[in-house]
């Protein structure tokens, strides 16, 4: 196998780049995560922390104030994730980090009520949320069920997408905040064409989301190297991909030739 499309926890990218850089291969990995890492056999498609933290940051900084509660699920990613956006509010006049909970991927309904209850009697401004996966409605349902109003203290999220929406209720999710380089109400023709294309298939039950979107553009970014280069082994691909540009559904993307990391 020459190149690897795949990988959504960073704790799996984090198994797999040993492997592709001991052999040689590529990895195109789909998914936002926390940054701060380079290597010349992955392709990063989804958004670093100076792509989506940063501009939340500054929003809920602006908008609703600089004393913070953060939530994650416990593994690398929300760790790092908070680590940037604690530095973030800290460094803002006023800013404070009140509180800092991790529960296990998989935690029950009455774990997310307690978190919840805990940080009501904090009273952040807003919450960060990196609780990912089918964890997040029961963070956004509990948050409900305790009578909080996101016109006053929000959940701020960089993990909640259409997918998660989808399983927790438009009614729940309403008033909270999310930063992404891709939502499917982006307007234009490449979008609409790909979502059109998308739900033809039958798959009203799937809501494609923002690492749905990466993983689609790079696909198409990998296929145009290919067919230039007529071989798919990483040295014959590489000088194809980077640098190599795409107008993708949410926009026209590149991929940056030092980093290997995407214009968004």
């Amino acid at each position: 196998v020459q190149v690897i499309f795949g990988c959504y926890l960073s704790s799996s990218r984090k198994a797999v780049v040993p492997v592709v850089e001991k052999w040689n291969r590529l990895l195109f990995y789909p998914t936002l995560y926390e940054g701060f890492e380079y290597s010349a056999n992955v392709i990063y498609t989804g958004a670093a922390p100076n792509q989506n933290s940063v501009p939340l940051a500054n929003y809920m900084l602006q908008h609703f104030g600089s004393r913070v509660s953060l939530i994650g699920s416990d593994y690398i990613y929300p760790y790092e994730s908070n680590r940037i956006m604690s530095d973030l509010v800290l460094q803002h006049p006023g800013g404070k980090k009140l509180s800092e909970r991790y529960l296990k991927l998989g935690a029950s309904r009455q774990d997310f009520a307690k978190a919840i209850q805990e940080i009501r009697h904090l009273a952040p401004d807003f919450i960060f949320s990196t609780v990912v996966g089918a964890d997040t409605a029961l963070l956004y349902q509990a948050y409900a069920e305790a009578g909080l109003d996101p016109l006053r203290m929000p959940i701020a999220s960089l993990t909640t997408s259409e997918t998660e929406i989808a399983q927790m209720g438009a009614v729940v999710a309403a008033g909270h905040i999310t930063a992404a380089s891709y939502f499917q109400s982006i307007d234009n023709e490449q979008n609409r064409a790909c979502l059109q294309r998308f739900f033809a298939q039958d798959r009203a039950s799937i809501q494609p989301n923002m690492c749905w979107e990466a993983a689609y553009f790079q696909v198409h970014l990998f296929a145009h190297a290919l067919r230039a280069s007529g071989n798919d082994e990483i040295e014959c691909l590489r000088p194809y991909l980077l640098g190599a540009e795409f107008n993708a559904p949410q926009g026209r993307v590149k991929i940056d030739a030092r980093t290997h990391h995407t214009v968004l």
